[in-house]
């Protein structure tokens, strides 16, 4: 894809994030949809499907409720997406919760654990030594 390919996807991603965040704030009446928040969306090359990655504090049960949330509300904000953004092509939304949080979270973890066992160095900032 040309740079410029690239950058028109990249705008359309942030524009159809705000779009999809505003449904979700005004428009979306299930409930099951409370406190999820959008993250990041990524468009395929030919701009027909969007993952949609969501972000939503609890378990994997309301994990759960938030995607049949998602498949419920899907062919409406599909349709208020279009709508709202007037695409030729609107595409398809594929909605999966974004695990990116809980990936950097088990990583500090594991740097943590490895620090404790003498794995790793000190780091200069944290042992008060100016150099």
């Amino acid at each position: 894809m040309s740079k410029v390919g690239h950058d028109r996807n990249a705008r359309l991603e942030g524009e159809i994030r705000s779009v999809l965040c505003e449904l979700l704030l005004f428009q979306a009446k299930d409930p099951r949809l409370d406190q999820v928040s959008i993250s990041v969306v990524r468009l395929s090359a030919d701009r027909s499907q969007a993952m949609v990655f969501f972000s939503v504090l609890g378990d994997e049960a309301r994990e759960q409720e938030v995607s049949d949330g998602f498949k419920a509300a899907g062919a409406f904000m599909r349709r208020e997406l279009g709508r709202t953004m007037r695409l030729r092509v609107v595409p398809e939304l594929d909605f999966q919760r974004d695990k990116s949080f809980e990936y950097g979270d088990k990583m500090e973890r594991l740097f943590e654990q490895l620090h404790d066992q003498g794995f790793m160095p000190e780091d200069p900032e944290d042992s008060g030594d100016e150099r």
